[in-house]
């Protein structure tokens, strides 16, 4: 697996990101995390992350899943995807409902795509996301809340643990025995 996993937006080596992808990668960007803000606010928002990607030599564009058909032939189209940051349980159902969920687990193992994000990005992979509602509201969620992750990884992502200023810091410190096992910490 190609995995680049950041706490926050680009993170500080995002040369370990561009290392991963071909030249001139063509990156899907995810942003369903924030589907639950103000539409003007996140198309702002997706205009931000475009640029920064756009910045490091990457073609990127945003893939919406709440409106992606054919999804699987979409993303197999992209060299990685980047999952922005925002509110884990959103994204997660805007993946079920998408069926993101399924194809996204196996075009990651099979080396099909880089998978890259930051916060929520990551979080997801887990295979379970019990212990995050200390950091994101689960009212947020249009629909019902979906506790399992994605299952990529075999530890809980808790990537503001050590994020001095950040305001997810110490919930994030209480969300540490989210699972049985030792949890990932990503790094600025």
């Amino acid at each position: 697996m190609k995995l680049y996993l950041s706490s926050f937006r680009l993170g500080d080596h995002p040369e370990r990101l561009v290392a991963l992808l071909p030249p001139s990668a063509r990156v899907a960007v995810i942003c369903n995390a924030i589907d639950s803000e103000d539409p003007e606010i996140r198309r702002e928002k997706v205009a931000d992350e475009i640029t920064w990607l756009t910045e490091l030599g990457l073609r990127a564009e945003e893939l919406d899943l709440r409106s992606a058909d054919d999804l699987r032939t979409w993303l197999t189209q992209y060299d990685g995807v980047w999952v922005r940051g925002g509110n884990v349980f959103v994204l997660r159902v805007a993946m079920a409902r998408s069926g993101a969920d399924k194809i996204l687990p196996d075009l990651i193992r099979s080396e099909q795509v880089v998978y890259a994000g930051y916060s929520a990005g990551p979080c997801v992979l887990a295979p379970s996301l019990r212990g995050l509602e200390l950091c994101d509201d689960v009212t947020a969620v249009d629909g019902e809340v979906i506790w399992d992750g994605l299952g990529v990884v075999d530890h809980a992502i808790v990537p503001h643990l050590n994020s001095p200023g950040h305001p997810e810091m110490e919930p994030s410190r209480r969300c540490r025995p989210c699972t049985s096992r030792p949890a990932y910490r990503t790094y600025p």
